[in-house]
Formats: C-alpha cells, structure tokens, sequence
C-alpha cells in the first residue's frame, strides 16, 4: 500500500492520479468535454460535469448562458436552488414562479422567477414533463425515516444539507437554503388535493435545457426526490453542461408570451441599464 503518511510518497501518490478520470466528476476546461451538446462549440463551453447519485454541485453563469441537466439513466433527481450572483439576497421564488404564470407545472416556455419580479430562467426545451415546484428538498430526518440513515457524510445523504455545503462556496449558509425546484421528478395534484408523484424510473438521456436571463448562482443536489417511497436510495447520474449565449431579444416568443412575463423581462433590463 503507498505510504502517504510521508508527504514525499503522498506527493507522488497525488501526482501519480493525475489524468484519472471517473463517472461523476468535473471537466476542466469544460472546452475538453467530448460529449458536447448538439451544435456547441468548445470554446462556448462554461460548465461540463457529471453529479453523482447524492452528489451536488454549483456554479455563477452570466446573463444569456444556457444550461442543459440530461438525467442519464432515467433516476435522477435535479433539485436546483436559484440566486442573483452579483446580490445573492434574490433569489428563486417557487411560489411567485407559480403563480404569476397561473400554472403549477413548469416545461418548455415558462420562467424561473425571482422574489423580487425578475425573470431568471427561461425554459427552453423539456424533453421529460416531470418535475415538481410543490414538494421542496428532502433532509437528515426525512431520509433517515426511510433509509435509516440520512447525514451529509453517510451513504444516503439529503438535499438540504447537500445544498449547504454548495452553498458555503459562495459565502451562503444554511439559512439561504430556499424551497427548491426538483426537475425529472414529477408531482402531480389531484381534484382532491392528493399528490401524485410521478418519480419513474423513465427512460434514460431525457434533458431539460434552461436560459438565464441573469447572471446567477446555480446549486444542484441530486438525491432522492422527498416523496420517492422506494426503501432503496434510488438515484442514477445527473449531466450538466452550459455554454455561452446571446442574451434574450426583444422579440423572443417566450419573453413576449403573457403581460406577467414582458413585466418580469423589464424588470431584469431594469437592472442592467445602469
């Protein structure tokens, strides 16, 4: 066995795995990713990483970058908080993103919204139409009620305490940990207002490509969705991938769609016109 208890032998043991590569890991430079999404180049790359089965990860894009997550193997479960990068006390706002469209469901030409009437997602394409904007993340207790166990460093971490330690990377605490969106696991509400989840497992490489339309702090947690009521900690693989891109035009059809969404695009021009 290597001897890195002597820094000359861990020296050489770190340096020995350089090149190693795994399933779930960054790449960097995101240029060197070879599963590019369709049309992009590789100088346009901003972010090319595979999360794992409760894995996280986060990331600033600026204004006009696209975001593609592809659940991998049809398990993943992408729960995403949302913050303006350059004031991080605005942030996503589940319930304003609801009801100001007058929908519950989010897919292909709805908006991620601010608490503070700004527009921070568009969403583009949406190849898998389930996701959930009611339940939240899950944490410690509710996944030790399931799996026995649920704390950050053991085999079946949460979401909440997965977000925490992303968050610290920018400064963030746990008190900045907001209600999220869970993309690829759906909740459906019925005519009696049961919940429905609608968590598969689907067919894999399904993909959700988002616009930000400002320059924004993204945090991901791929874990178990909350109301997932397997006994198994059931979680596949999660892709992500952004490159650069324009930023949003005056006459994009999403942007000009409904009066609430103009009002929410004037308020982000609002911000960068000083």
């Amino acid at each position: 066995m290597t001897d890195t208890a002597n820094p000359y032998a861990a020296q050489a043991h770190a340096r020995a795995m350089a090149g190693t590569q795994v399933e779930a890991m960054p790449t960097v430079p995101a240029s060197s990713a070879t599963d590019l999404p369709v049309e992009v180049s590789p100088a346009d790359m901003l972010w090319a990483e595979t999360v794992a089965p409760g894995g996280y990860a986060a990331k600033r894009l600026d204004r006009g970058a696209r975001l593609q997550l592809t659940d991998l193997a049809g398990d993943a479960c992408a729960s995403m908080l949302v913050f303006n990068a350059e004031r991080p006390i605005e942030r996503l706002n589940v319930a304003d993103t609801l009801k100001v469209q007058w929908n519950a469901y989010l897919g292909a030409g709805k908006l991620v919204l601010s608490d503070m009437g700004k527009v921070m997602f568009s969403v583009l394409e949406d190849g898998a139409g389930t996701h959930d904007a009611f339940c939240g993340a899950s944490n410690q207790m509710t996944n030790a009620a399931r799996y026995g166990t649920g704390d950050n460093w053991g085999p079946h971490p949460n979401a909440r305490d997965r977000f925490s330690l992303a968050l610290a990377k920018f400064g963030l605490g746990r008190r900045d940990i907001h209600p999220c969106l869970n993309w690829f696991k759906g909740v459906k509400v019925e005519a009696d207002g049961s919940l429905t989840p609608q968590h598969g497992p689907f067919a894999g490489s399904r993909s959700l490509t988002l616009r930000a339309e400002m320059d924004l702090i993204v945090v991901l947690a791929n874990c178990p969705h909350v109301l997932d009521a397997r006994s198994d900690y059931s979680v596949t693989p999660l892709r992500v991938a952004a490159w650069r891109g324009p930023v949003t035009p005056a006459d994009d059809p999403i942007r000009n769609a409904t009066p609430e969404g103009q009002r929410a695009f004037l308020n982000v021009e609002a911000e960068y016109s000083r």
